[in-house]
C-alpha cells in the first residue's frame, strides 16, 4: 500500500479532505493515524490526536488555569 499524508480541514463532527492521502500525523506523539481510524481532533487548533490520551494531554496544555 502506498502511504501518503493527507491534508484535512477539521470540523465539529467530521473533516474535509483538502489533499488526498491515507494518514495524518498526531500533533502530540508524531504517530501516523490512518484516516479510517481518525477519531480525535481539535477544531480550533486544527490538530489530530492518536488517542484520547494525546487529546487530553493537549487539552491540559491549553486550558486556562
Amino acid at each position: 500500500m502506498n502511504k501518503k499524508k493527507a491534508k484535512l480541514k477539521y470540523r465539529e463532527n467530521s473533516f474535509d479532505i483538502i489533499e488526498e492521502g491515507n494518514y495524518v500525523i498526531c500533533a502530540i506523539s508524531g504517530r501516523e493515524i490512518l484516516l479510517e481510524n481518525l477519531t480525535y481532533w481539535n477544531v480550533e487548533l486544527q490538530e489530530a490526536y492518536f488517542s484520547p490520551i494525546e487529546a487530553n494531554n493537549r487539552y491540559k496544555e491549553i486550558k486556562p488555569k
